[in-house]
Order: C-alpha cells, then structure tokens, then sequence
C-alpha cells in the first residue's frame, strides 16, 4: 500500500514524475507542473515521507532507503510505464539512485541541482559530505528555516516559500534528510547513465558541490546541461520560466 501522498494530472501523455528537494514538497514544482500539462503530459507530483502531505510513521525516521522504496511503490502504484523522472536535489539523488538500481523502471532522467552520485569526489568533497549533518546541529532550530532559505534561494519570492516548507519540518528530520542525501552519493569510475539523462541548475547555486560536479558529469557523458541565469539552488522557484522551458525543450527532443 503506497503510504507517500501524490497528485496525478492523468490522460493519456507521456508520464513525468517530478521529485522536489530536502525540506521542500511538491509545490516547488507548480509553475512547471501547469506548464508540462499543457504540453500533454501525464504530470505526477508526490511529497517524499516527512515532507508536505506525507508524514512520517510515529516512531521512524527519514532514510535514503525508505524514500527509494516509496518512489518505486509510487511507480507500481500508478503502473508507470518507463516514464521520465525529474528530480530536483534530494529528488535528483533519489531519481539517480532509481535509474542505477533498475533502468528499467525510467525512460529518462533529468537532474536538477543535485550532485552527481555516481562521480568522483576529492577530499575536501568527501569531507564536506561527512561535516554536512553535523554542522546543522549546530544552528539554534529557530534560526534554521531562514538560514537555509537565504542559501537556497535567490528571489524574495523564493526565499519565502523555502522558510515555509522548512519551517514545517523538526530540525532532528531535517539532519535525517541531510544524511540520507550524502548517503546516496556513491562513486563508481566508469558508470555511465543507462537511460537518456539531462542537466538543469541555477547559475548561483553555492550548495555543497553542485556548481562543480553537475559539469563534470555533463562533460563526462557528454550530456546537456542547461544553466539558469539568476536562480539560486531552488531554481524551480528562482526562475519558473526558463526552468520549464528548459524541462520543455528537454522531453521535446527525446
């Protein structure tokens, strides 16, 4: 039984799954939804456990392994047939860890301001992954919603939808979701994407490494990586527009 709450536009389109970042939920996507609608594709929406409209079960707490197993149930559920899989951050992890378990189950990936989970990292990468968690700790549980938004996001407007849905999460679940982030990252020298796969960031995104990794995967695998001008890490937010262009031209050409 799918536990996890999700939205379904239906028809009869090509199916996107969009997944939203740590702390955020399923709105962050609304400028695209509506616009990938349009476009005639199926779009679904889903908030990961511990976010938005899905809360946790009393007693457990957010894991890497337990996000994976609601967005494959989440497939099965709704009988998706390799549809393409748009992560942002978190979501992207997720989306990347997906697609390396079983590519059958996607038809395509885009990754939006996430690092590169498959990629090389150097000791200072390694490092900031290991210190990510325990540096939240140290910030006062009120002041981490305001913090964490300035840091994500760029436009007012954005900076004050981050404050909301970060406010809505413990500060304790919040650590848990930063872990499961790094826990996600995974070397592998030589591992290749199985299915088609492209990039998406804002060019002002200074979060972990994402500004450095993301082309060093593009370049790897010769893939598109689409820089936002003027968007922050919540890119969706930062600049609808440009982002769902980019989405659009993205799915048009496969």
């Amino acid at each position: 039984m799918l536990k996890t709450a999700y939205t379904d536009t239906g028809g009869e389109g090509r199916a996107v799954v969009l997944t939203h970042g740590a702390g955020m939920n399923h709105t962050m996507f609304d400028p695209q939804a509506a616009e990938l609608q349009k476009a005639g594709y199926r779009v679904i929406r889903w908030d990961m456990p511990g976010h938005g409209a899905s809360p946790l079960d009393p007693g457990t707490r957010f894991t890497a392994t337990g996000a994976l197993t609601e967005l494959a149930a989440l497939l099965d559920w709704l009988r998706l047939d390799r549809p393409v899989l748009i992560g942002h951050s978190l979501g992207g992890n997720l989306s990347q860890a997906l697609v390396r378990a079983d590519a059958d189950r996607a038809g395509g990936l885009i990754v939006l301001d996430a690092t590169w989970n498959a990629g090389p990292l150097n000791g200072l990468e390694r490092l900031g992954l290991r210190l990510a968690a325990p540096g939240l700790a140290m910030i006062p549980p009120a002041r981490l919603p305001d913090l964490m938004a300035r840091v994500s996001a760029v436009t007012p407007e954005a900076v004050d939808h981050a404050r909301t849905a970060f406010a809505a999460m413990p500060s304790r679940t919040f650590r848990d979701v930063w872990r499961a982030t790094a826990s996600l990252v995974a070397p592998e020298p030589g591992y290749r994407t199985p299915v088609p796969v492209a990039l998406i960031r804002g060019a002002r995104d200074r979060t972990g490494n994402i500004a450095t990794a993301m082309p060093r995967w593009a370049s790897a695998e010769k893939i598109d990586e689409h820089v936002i001008p003027a968007a922050g890490h919540l890119v969706t937010l930062d600049a609808p527009g440009p982002t769902s262009e980019a989405l659009l031209d993205v799915l048009s050409r496969w």
